[in-house]
């Protein structure tokens, strides 16, 4: 076993070692979500961890690690006879993001179950991680329903299998840790809000601590267990520490003031639920006991929020995590006594015993998390209120728009809730909410043989299958003679989530009339509509002479919608490089990912100019499209009293389906069902 590196020798991430060693102290609080850029130390922290928890004691031979002095009734592997238990290191279990269901609750054998009526179990990772720590690394690619078992089994402390009437069910308390680069996609808020605490972590911006860094780190990568020998005091008076903050957890006293603190506070940043108040109350708790204190504070209570308010605060994904730390003072203030702080020097503990080691109290440095609305531009860039007068396309010196044409960015319109777009057929993409698709949760559609390993079993279809041989295979009893061809594996129809290519018109045209803004809205409105149904989403442009990729296919829609801010408008309109340019992200999409369907959205007003021939150039791309059966919606951004209809046109030609600005609205009147259209299948 290779030896990990020390949690002491870690240099900065205050707040990130903060975090897990008050979950080390109380596993209650609900584990930590590090949330960071890659590169910071979020996976060398926590498995540096496990080296610091104390040994736990186990009945002997119990795949499911029960105490000796109170071992589950329920165990599977129980009753368990009065026996001196044996003490072993807290383990630490990685949960791989292609992980299957099976692997992390455990598997039935059907076989057995049916034919002897025996519970056969084979545990999973959520057993082997019972009263140790539970890591996931990418936690926000995991897939949802694994999400789901994962939260639901931190949150009541067992797990259960359940297979067609069979049951087993086993004690899962862990400590658990996530980490996740937000670049690559958010959490649903209803997710964020099952970690106990969050910590943001970046990369430090100072010389001599980036020097530091990496002189440890080469000194570890050279002589791992010499380098981890040099920390070996420091780790032992840490893990010292951390068992004598366990030991006083007891007998700290969490008071009626301290308490009205904190639903004063989450009352103040209307946090959803009550999870929040009872998270903050064991976090100050903890955070008391690790203090060396037999009672709560107004620092602790203001330390505890800064961890576990900011990513309950998030409404969509394009709010960033963060409290306003003035306002915090003020409620404090407002809601305690004063003799709660009173005017104590002392800053609070850190995590390696000194008094500076909290740094901000576990707050990374953020804008004002009041602020619930995507970012805006700076004044005088597109507010409704200073928005310059519209100018021929391409004249220079039209106001609000620099030399060449090209108009600053505006601000987008409000968003909407919008119509449902799919993909027409049946896909076998990864579980999403968009389209209909073949996946291992939904509506049983019909039985087939398994390939592999069964995890879905139709109980009626294997019961006719085994029903005409039994006679043959000498059946004396009433227990069913069920052989391994016999069994069948359920096929079920849920929703999968797709790639959403949009392909927006950036050119002088789209910011006549003001119409960029709502054009923007729109988009926006579909980028949160994408990240409701779980979809990648890229972003095309096209304007001037050429289209660029604006966002390769990503599952961070806070990203596109970064870009779509900051997108400027002017020249021409080369509608034919755009959708070329669509062509090739595609095709090397499917390559990369050839179960994920596309759904490619063309936002533009259909015309097209700039090069020689630009219309038929733009029939012959589109026709490309269709040829390849891509579904497309496009998105008709033309306004006014008279309409060419070349967005219409555009959608003809390329197989799709055209849709107003106000038809996409999903209150809308006009055109109540709207549905994507496969290429070919309208031909």
């Amino acid at each position: 076993m290779s030896t990990p590196y020390p949690f002491t020798a870690i240099v900065g991430q205050d707040d990130l070692r903060l975090g897990l060693l008050l979950n080390a102290v109380s596993p209650a609080v609900g584990g930590v979500l590090v949330r960071g850029e890659k590169g910071t130390a979020k996976s060398t922290a926590v498995r540096a961890l496990a080296a610091l928890m104390p040994e736990v004691a186990v009945v002997p031979g119990c795949r499911f690690s029960c105490d000796p002095a109170s071992p589950d009734p329920a165990c599977p592997d129980g009753p368990h006879a009065e026996a001196a238990g044996v003490a072993r290191a807290a383990r630490t279990v990685e949960l791989p993001v292609g992980a299957s269901e099976d692997r992390l609750v455990g598997a039935l054998d059907i076989e057995r179950a049916l034919s002897e009526g025996v519970k056969a179990f084979e545990p999973g990772l959520l057993a082997d991680a019972h009263r140790g720590i539970l890591y996931v690394d990418e936690v926000n690619l995991l897939h949802d329903h694994l999400v789901d078992l994962l939260l639901d089994a931190a949150a009541m402390g067992a797990s259960y299998v359940e297979r067609e009437g069979v049951s087993v069910r086993h004690a899962a308390r862990f400590l658990l840790v996530g980490t996740m680069n937000p670049e690559e996609g958010e959490l649903r808020p209803q997710l964020l809000d099952r970690f106990g605490l969050t910590v943001e972590v970046s990369a430090s911006r100072d010389t001599d601590e980036r020097v530091e860094v990496v002189r440890r780190r080469l000194a570890y990568d050279e002589d791992p267990e010499g380098f981890a020998a040099r920390w070996a005091e420091e780790e032992n008076a840490l893990r010292e520490r951390i068992a004598g903050a366990r030991a006083l957890l007891s007998r700290v006293v969490l008071g009626d003031g301290v308490l009205r603190q904190i639903a004063a506070t989450c009352a103040a940043f209307e946090v959803d639920g009550m999870r929040a108040d009872i998270v903050m109350a064991r976090t100050a708790t903890a955070l008391a006991a690790w203090a060396g204190r037999e009672e709560v504070t107004a620092d602790d209570v203001r330390q505890a929020a800064l961890l576990a308010l900011p990513h309950r605060r998030r409404r969509n994904p394009f709010d960033a995590p963060g409290l306003d730390e003035d306002k915090l003072d003020q409620t404090l203030d407002e809601a305690g006594p004063q003799e709660n702080s009173d005017g104590d020097d002392d800053p609070g503990p850190g995590p390696d015993g000194g008094g500076d080691g909290g740094g901000g109290g576990g707050v990374p440095p953020q804008a004002d998390g009041e602020d619930r609305t995507p970012p805006q531009p700076p004044q005088g860039q597109g507010s409704e209120g200073d928005s310059p007068s519209p100018a021929p396309e391409g004249s220079p010196d039209a106001p609000g728009r620099p030399a060449g044409g090209e108009q600053q960015p505006v601000a987008a319109a409000e968003p909407f809730r919008t119509k449902m777009l799919s993909v027409p057929g049946l896909g076998e993409g990864a579980a999403g909410r968009r389209s209909r698709a073949r996946t291992e949760h939904g509506r049983t559609t019909g039985a087939r043989r398994p390939e592999g390993a069964l995890t879905k079993l139709h109980l009626a279809a294997t019961v006719q299958a085994a029903a005409p041989h039994q006679h043959a295979r000498g059946r004396s009893g009433r227990g069913l003679v069920v052989r391994r061809d016999d069994l069948r594996q359920a096929t079920r129809e849920g929703r999968e989530g797709n790639l959403v290519l949009f392909v927006v018109d950036a050119s002088g045209s789209m910011a006549a009339r003001q119409r960029m803004s709502a054009v923007k809205g729109a988009v926006l409105s579909l980028l949160l509509d994408a990240y409701q149904r779980r979809d990648k989403v890229g972003l095309v442009t096209f304007r001037g002479k050429e289209a660029e990729v604006a966002l390769p296919p990503t599952s961070s829609v806070d990203a596109a919608a970064a870009r779509l801010e900051s997108l400027p408008t002017g020249g021409r309109t080369p509608l034919a490089a755009g959708l070329l340019k669509a062509h090739d992200v595609l095709r090397v999409e499917r390559l990369r990912d050839p179960s994920r369907r596309p759904l490619l959205v063309v936002v533009t007003d259909g015309r097209a100019t700039g090069g020689p021939e630009p219309v038929a150039l733009a029939g012959r791309a589109a026709r490309l499209h269709r040829s390849e059966g891509t579904a497309t919606v496009v998105v008709d951004c033309e306004s006014g009293y008279v309409r060419l209809g070349l967005a219409g046109e555009l959608a003809r030609e390329l197989g799709g389906t055209a849709v107003t600005l106000d038809e996409l609205r999903a209150d809308s009147i006009a055109g109540l069902v709207k549905d994507v259209t496969a290429a070919g299948r309208a031909a």
